[in-house]
């Protein structure tokens, strides 16, 4: 009989194969045994000497299709996919000790070792990015990162400082670490008794206080502007990548009213909206979170074009959803300076909406020497509309003509097939709808940079006047419209009246 050290090369790597990935979850634990039984076996199998091996049990633990499709060929070598996973095993094994999750003592800054847990979010929300249901899998069932976010944000000594802040009448802070671990908060926290109500109260201060936490960086009421985000450098697959980091308010807006809604139907499933971990994990796609990569990298590299940070048509069809408000004399006591339990103790009122719209785009050629001219840009608070703009739809179609405007410019409906030559250069999205305030009409455009969703609403007749509507689009096919409305009457640089608002896909 022959021993383990006398078997051929490649029969010994199918045994260190299949030991190291009997378990689907955790470092390859079965490993390190086999390698200390000889020095031979040890040789043939180490990780200096056979990066193959561990480039083969990555890709058996982790997703890799997402990195493969994003990032290129370059990181598929055995020896980038063996470090990566010799970095994952690493750092799921600090969350699941909870290492970063909680702070030694109280102060105003965070943890006195900033640059791990940094590293340790942005591993686990670019895992998250690229989830096909491994990386989930890696996330929840071993490294435990559901309990670590529940003591990162909620815990009296947690990292974000939030319950620290909060206790002291101070706003929670909002730095990269924490709109991360928001992020992360929204695709792997599920809604519990226990400890659901203590949860929304935090994130009701993140989703409503519009005058503390921005929907997006740049401004919204900036629409050719390049990024003047600090991006950051981010090592991932053994590369540096210059990145900006998501503003907290999206993943905050989205979590507040799941977990508020899971508390008025007290645990019964509700449709809107659906948090990431309460599908099916056979059901992730990493295609859906394809945009969002882009609009890191876009924000860090601006002058990319439109169809890299939003992906045309994704706002075809009706959806449906909330937009919460309070009472006004509450707001205007925040926007003069109010603290924090000026809105932990207000009520909040929502109502109902449904949207009907169609999207419109501006096609040209690679062929073309001109660029096709689009309409001009009008003010923010028409959503980038000039004013008096005729518009026209016909059944594939929108023209459209402003003042001054020479000819009539003619935008192609999503559903009109564009050939390979042919790029989307502007989107304008034409719709109706309706709530319990009445019926109104919409109209916007999509911002380039990083595919920031402009709609004035406009109600038909009465005095509910006309109010403004951004926000981004997360996970594209089953994802959610999340952001923030406004009063159309206080100018764009001035703080006005808001509140926030979801909608998702009616299937």
């Amino acid at each position: 009989m022959l021993s383990l050290s006398q078997l051929p090369q490649e029969v010994l790597e199918h045994v260190a194969y299949f030991a190291a990935t009997e378990s689907p979850v955790g470092p390859p634990w079965n490993l390190p045994p086999l390698l200390r039984t000889c020095r031979n076996i040890h040789q043939r199998l180490s990780f200096k000497n056979n990066p193959l091996l561990y480039a083969r049990i990555f890709t058996s633990k982790f997703d890799s299709r997402a990195p493969f499709r994003r990032l290129g060929s370059s990181i598929s070598s055995p020896r980038t996919l063996a470090d990566e996973l010799r970095k994952r095993s690493t750092y799921l094994k600090l969350i699941r000790a909870g290492v970063g999750a909680r702070v030694q003592h109280q102060s105003t800054e965070h943890d006195e070792f900033p640059g791990r847990l940094r590293e340790i979010l942005w591993l686990a929300y670019l895992m998250m990015l690229e989830n096909d249901g491994k990386n989930e899998q890696q996330l929840r069932a071993y490294a435990n990162m559901e309990a670590w976010l529940i003591d990162y944000w909620f815990d009296d000594m947690g990292a974000s400082l939030a319950s620290y802040r909060i206790s002291r009448d101070q706003w929670p802070l909002e730095d990269e670490n924490n709109s991360l671990a928001m992020w992360l908060l929204w695709f792997l926290v599920r809604p519990a008794p226990t400890s659901c109500r203590a949860i929304t109260s935090t994130l009701k201060l993140t989703a409503l206080a519009a005058n503390r936490y921005a929907i997006c960086e740049p401004s919204w009421a900036d629409f050719t502007l390049e990024s003047r985000a600090t991006a950051i450098n981010v090592t991932h697959f053994s590369k540096t990548y210059f990145l900006v980091p998501p503003t907290l308010a999206p993943a905050a807006i989205l979590a507040y009213f799941t977990f508020a809604s899971w508390l008025l139907s007290r645990g019964v499933t509700s449709r809107l909206p659906q948090a990431p971990s309460s599908l099916p994990l056979n059901s992730r796609r990493s295609e859906d979170w394809d945009v969002d990569w882009q609009r890191c990298m876009n924000l860090a590299q601006p002058s990319k074009p439109l169809t890299l940070s939003y992906a045309p048509g994704s706002l075809e069809g009706v959806w449906e959803g909330l937009f919460t408000y309070t009472d006004f004399d509450v707001y205007s006591s925040l926007l003069s300076g109010g603290l924090p339990p000026v809105l932990r103790n207000c009520q909040v009122a929502q109502h109902r909406q449904t949207w009907k719209l169609r999207e419109y785009h501006l096609l040209s050629s690679q062929e073309s020497l001109d660029k096709a001219q689009r309409l001009e840009l009008g003010d923010a608070l028409r959503a980038f509309f000039p004013p008096s703009v005729h518009r026209r739809e016909l059944s594939e179609s929108l023209e459209v003509c402003a003042p001054g405007m020479e000819k009539v410019v003619h935008y192609q409906r999503s559903s009109h097939a564009r050939t390979r030559e042919q790029s989307v250069d502007d989107i304008i999205v034409i719709g109706e709808g309706h709530s319990a305030w009445g019926q109104f009409n919409l109209y916007g455009r999509v911002r380039p940079l990083d595919g920031l969703l402009s709609l004035s609403k406009e109600y038909c007749g009465g005095d509910r006047g006309r109010w403004l509507y951004r926000g981004f689009l997360l996970g594209n096919n089953d994802g959610h419209l999340s952001g923030r409305w406004r009063d159309a009457r206080s100018p764009s640089d001035v703080e006005g009246y808001e509140g926030c608002f979801v909608m998702n896909r009616r299937h």
